[in-house]
């Protein structure tokens, strides 16, 4: 039944779901009910109040926590948590795989993909737009991530975070500048 509930998800939402307006748009027709619903067949693990927003591709293995987002545009590929009261921007991307590159004697393209290796997203975290996370990144609880920042490694509880890549900027519990 689950790998049945999984697709039947998809098909709803891929078809249909995914195309209707944003969710603060002031069309409402049920796209956030229906974008909800959709989550809760698909996904590893579904959160309550959870808003998946408008042209978003994931993957079924995303676990994503109450009262979180996926964002307009968003593309999570492969095992990704997503904790409680996440907000995310547009545009964000989420990779947890990546090309082989480690042989030079024969095309990259013909190398494979090294192993997954998941991304966790802690609870009360801000994604800004445009946000890119690559493979294994750890995002700590209280994160608030910039606009167009690219994370390649682990962001501790309570930062933010700016840049390409990623650097903590601050501290937020301490409010002290990095």
């Amino acid at each position: 039944m689950g790998k049945f509930k999984r697709r039947l998800g998809a098909v709803l939402y891929y078809s249909i779901a995914k195309h209707l307006p944003v969710s603060y748009s002031s069309v409402r027709i049920g796209q956030t009910a229906l974008r909800r619903f959709c989550g809760r067949l698909m996904l590893e693990s579904c959160g309550k109040k959870v808003n998946i927003e408008k042209n978003a591709v994931f993957s079924a293995k995303v676990s994503l926590g109450s009262r979180s987002g996926i964002g307009i545009n968003a593309r999570i590929n492969g095992r990704c948590v997503i904790g409680d009261d996440v907000m995310m921007g547009t545009d964000c991307v989420i990779i947890t795989r990546n090309h082989r590159h480690d042989r030079t004697d024969i095309p990259m393209m013909d190398q494979g993909f090294e192993e997954e290796r998941p991304v966790f997203v802690g609870n009360d975290v801000w994604l800004g737009d445009r946000v890119i996370i690559l493979p294994g990144v750890h995002i700590g609880d209280g994160c608030i991530i910039g606009a167009g920042s690219v994370v390649t490694r682990d962001i501790p509880p309570y930062s933010v975070a700016a840049g390409i890549p990623a650097k903590v900027i601050k501290d937020r519990k301490n409010a002290e500048e990095c």
